[in-house]
């Protein structure tokens, strides 16, 4: 009787682990074959977006979602009735459908001359931020961000490479191609690693990401050939840095502006 219960309890085990297997499966397909099943809140690297809204989260600055989404700053703000110095809050939604925005070139969309570009996230209490004037209307000349080769190219052909990016070695130094304020300096945004983001004036902005060690804050200016940051591999495979430069809003290939060497 002993015998013939222990294989009792032996077939029972081994049939319950078959009913849990097929159970998985059938769960697995089932997942595979119904993407309504999946829910996906929110794209965190998506195309660029005319419609709908972001949520802000924790962290992000006006710049920032603006990047993300390859859209213009200064028609975020417009769009969503965002005054300078651009605060912005967690959980506060962000309107990306431009139906009121004015264009630039139809209509100036600011009165003064003096702003400030610094753009936070208040978490715990609001920011001070003081107005100064727009000091960059033209940008002189580029500087190399850093010193090493270009091993990819820029290709925004459906969106494959926005920059370029330039081979180092841990902790060789990344630099300001250009004066300007930081205007973002976080790991918010998937896929750049440690990211700092500078304007220059009303309409070009620079992107420094993968970055080891962020070395200035969201607020800092800085001047050109100013070391800002290491290189590192934060967010790729490899150590490099991979470099943009967006004019009001959008990709623009980074060797029409730098310097031969």
């Amino acid at each position: 009787m002993t015998g013939n219960r222990l294989e009792q309890e032996i077939n029972l085990s081994v049939c319950s682990r078959i009913v849990s297997w097929i159970t998985l499966i059938l769960l697995l397909t089932g997942c595979a074959h119904d993407p309504s099943s999946v829910q996906v809140r929110e794209l965190r690297l998506p195309p660029k977006v005319s419609s709908g809204s972001h949520i802000v989260r924790d962290g992000e600055t006006l710049f920032s979602i603006a990047w993300l989404y390859s859209r213009d700053f200064i028609e975020l703000a417009a769009i969503n009735g965002i005054r300078q110095p651009y605060t912005i809050f967690p959980g506060q939604h962000v309107n990306l459908t431009p139906s009121s925005y004015v264009s630039r070139s139809s209509s100036p969309v600011r009165k003064s001359t003096t702003t400030s570009s610094k753009s936070y996230v208040v978490k715990k209490k609001p920011v001070k931020t003081a107005d100064k004037t727009e000091r960059l209307s033209n940008i002189s000349s580029w500087h190399w961000p850093a010193n090493g080769k270009v091993v990819r190219m820029y290709n925004n052909g459906n969106g494959l490479n926005k920059g370029i990016d330039i081979r180092g070695k841990l902790g060789e130094p990344v630099s300001a191609a250009a004066t300007g304020e930081v205007v973002y300096a976080g790991s918010e945004l998937a896929g750049y690693g440690k990211l700092i983001i500078m304007k220059h004036n009303n309409s070009y902005l620079s992107a420094y990401a993968h970055n080891k060690e962020l070395l200035v804050r969201e607020g800092d200016s800085v001047k050109a050939g100013q070391k800002i940051a290491e290189i590192g591999s934060t967010g790729t495979t490899e150590p490099k840095l991979h470099f943009e430069i967006r004019h009001n809003g959008k990709p623009v290939d980074p060797m029409r502006f730098l310097p031969e060497r």
